[in-house]
């Protein structure tokens, strides 16, 4: 019986998520000649080609699109596997700074499987706006911060997902397209600038109807119908659903980063980071 090789469906996810075999071969430790050689015999053992060249660059098609999240799957279950068998040597407390929104989707998903792998690694986590975590004066209180970052600063961030942003509100509400209520976090949150430069540009009249710096707050203000708001579409909560009117204009996407930069605990937080991407997958 043909077995799939999972070292080489892990160098397709990495093409997939990393945006080419170059990075791919930088990020695994190989070369982009030793990539290719993975991609190809996959293709050659499922009898299927997984990417068509358009222009310079090779693009992945529905094959190698619907391998690609079966692939995610398998190697998930595989290393949650090796870490439930694995004998925890790991020690320490783990800083973990995040937005609300992602406290709230990601880490009920991670804590619990995180502290079993690994009951003698502390976890602290702190919430706060993606551009307070990452001031100079902050980010070296966490030994990892995840964050939405439109300009990286001196430490190098690693971008788990290109995410698209979308308008927010409780399900039934109407939009009065002719002066729209916007539930927003203060100044300097990026949902905020989005939703700004978005309704401007398209001349629509706006007002800022609440102000809260917590998704807890933010959900209900829209669960009272008192707006709209822009949410990465992976954090959406569950009681709220997306909104789509032909007035909103769209707002494009929004790169989901990991920044790891602890000194004091290099294997914790790699181990953390694991965890990070396979549930952000």
């Amino acid at each position: 019986m043909k077995q799939l090789s999972l070292d080489n469906l892990r160098a397709l996810v990495a093409v997939v998520d990393m945006g080419g075999y170059a990075k791919a071969g930088e990020y695994l430790g190989r070369s982009q000649p030793a990539i290719s050689l993975q991609i190809k015999r996959l293709e050659e053992q499922i009898g299927r080609r997984l990417f068509q060249r358009q222009g310079q660059k090779q693009q992945i098609n529905a094959d190698g699109l619907l391998l690609y999240h079966r692939a995610r799957q398998m190697l998930t279950l595989n290393d949650d596997i090796l870490r439930e068998f694995e004998q925890s040597q790991l020690t320490g407390q783990l800083r973990l700074g995040l937005p609300s929104e992602f406290a709230t989707r990601v880490l009920p998903s991670i804590i619990g499987d995180f502290s079993k792998a690994y009951p003698d690694v502390t976890l602290e986590v702190s919430c706060d706006l993606s551009k307070s975590l990452l001031r100079k004066d902050q980010r070296k209180e966490y030994d990892l911060i995840l964050a939405l970052d439109n300009e990286p600063g001196e430490f190098g961030p690693e971008t788990l997902l290109q995410d698209e942003l979308i308008w927010v509100a409780r399900a039934g509400y109407q939009l009065d397209a002719k002066n729209i209520a916007l539930v927003a976090a203060p100044q300097g949150c990026i949902y905020r600038q989005r939703a700004r430069q978005s309704l401007q540009q398209s001349g629509l009249r706006w007002r800022v109807s609440y102000t809260n710096a917590d998704i807890g707050g933010i959900t209900a203000a829209l669960k009272e119908g008192l707006g709209i708001t822009v949410l990465a579409k992976s954090t959406l909560p569950d009681e709220l659903v997306e909104l789509k009117h032909p007035a909103l204009p769209n707002l494009g996407k929004v790169g989901i980063n990991l920044f790891i930069q602890s000194e004091q605990h290099p294997q914790a937080s790699s181990k953390l980071a694991e965890f990070i991407r396979s549930r952000l997958a």
